[in-house]
């Protein structure tokens, strides 16, 4: 062969290869907003987990009213009703939690229909409605254990099934779906948007805390969908962008979980710390305190690769809040000794901050409902 030839062949040989490497190397194109063509059809079951969750919550805070008494029937059907149930979808660990005698719907169900004072329980005393909201003998408000202990061991348990599986577009919807968000991502819970975008569930806790700035972690979880969507359109040359950004996801949700936490730590300490708190005041400071114990609790057992915080971290920020795993409760105690135990609310928020690296500003920043301060 000629040796021009030849060394024209191999020439074109490099180049071409090189083209490809070039091709395959391409920096992933990332467009501006969330493509929301077929979420719809997609999301069918996460919707209806959300749906159903709405439906038991909705049971439960009936009790509220001490005219009212919730049947454990009820809430019970609520709870194992629906394809799939809550019941199907949830950690076995809350499951046990929820289910049985003591459990949170049995406890939710015999402190209903009566009121109650803060005060160490004795005698028949099952807890009943205090300050507008219904809490048991050892001042737990069950509800919140029942909702917002879902939030985790529920939504985000559903969540990691789905991410521990094959990503494709349809996934990539069936997540933000049950992250509570639409294709929209309003950064907004509230009534001032429409119903059909609207955030809800973990996606309102994340407007709640994101100062809407373009830098809070509703946009950067916003942004890490984007990519995510993206890079599973744009196929397997771009894994590991996709890689990346659902390790994004994952830290940036659990973040938004625990910087809720962080938030009903603060609303408790202002409460309590003033000089003539009233039951009110009092009741509001409990329920913060039950919603932070449910925020908490919920990602106990949750498969370890998919969180950073631990099931002995978790036991740690359960005893501060009173509510010890496995052991009796206590959170009365809050208002009966606030002096006391108000400083064990400080101790939770420290640890947290510890363990997901939050900013001094940050942490102040925790204490705002940031869509309500912005009104949007």
């Amino acid at each position: 062969m000629n040796k021009k030839l030849f060394s024209i062949g191999i020439a074109g040989m490099i180049l071409i290869s090189a083209c490809k490497k070039d091709e395959i190397n391409a920096p992933l194109e990332i467009p501006s907003a969330y493509d929301g063509t077929n979420f719809n059809a997609n999301t069918v079951t996460q919707r209806a987990v959300l749906s159903q969750l709405t439906a038991l919550t909705d049971e439960a805070k009936r009790g509220r009213d001490a005219a009212n008494v919730v049947q454990l029937s009820a809430l019970e059907q609520l709870f194992n009703v629906g394809n799939p149930s809550l019941s199907a979808v949830i950690t076995n660990y809350f499951k046990n939690r929820m289910e049985g005698v003591g459990g949170i719907m049995d406890e939710l169900a015999k402190s209903s229909g009566v009121t109650w004072v803060p005060a160490p329980p004795s005698g028949a005393n099952q807890g009943g409605t205090y300050g507008g909201y219904l809490f048991d003998e050892f001042g737990v408000e069950q509800e919140q254990l029942l909702e917002k202990g879902q939030f985790g061991a529920t939504l985000y348990n559903h969540a990691v099934s789905l991410m521990s599986g094959t990503i494709t577009p349809a996934t990539v919807d069936q997540l933000v779906a049950i992250f509570g968000a639409k294709p929209a991502f309003v950064n907004s819970g509230s009534n001032n948007v429409a119903a059909d975008v609207r955030d809800v569930y973990m996606a309102n806790y994340a407007a709640r805390r994101d100062k809407n700035d373009g830098n809070g972690m509703y946009s950067q979880i916003r942004k890490s969908f984007i990519i995510l969507q993206a890079a599973v359109k744009a196929g397997p040359e771009y894994n590991a962008d996709r890689d990346a950004a659902l390790k994004r996801i994952q830290f940036l949700w659990e973040r938004i979980n625990a910087a809720t936490v962080v938030n009903y730590c603060h609303g408790p300490i202002s409460r309590l710390s003033g000089t003539a708190p009233t039951d009110n005041d009092k009741g509001a400071a409990l329920h913060a305190i039950g919603e932070g114990i449910g925020f908490i609790q919920g990602f106990k057992t949750i498969n370890p690769a998919y969180r950073k915080i631990t099931d002995s971290q978790i036991d740690e920020i359960l005893v501060l809040f009173n509510a010890p795993a496995g052991g009796t409760a206590s959170v009365y105690q809050y208002v009966l000794d606030p002096a006391t135990h108000l400083p064990k609310l400080q101790q939770a928020i420290t640890k947290l901050q510890a363990i997901y690296g939050f900013s001094a500003q940050e942490i102040e920043d925790f204490k705002s409902n940031w869509v309500v301060v912005q009104n949007r």
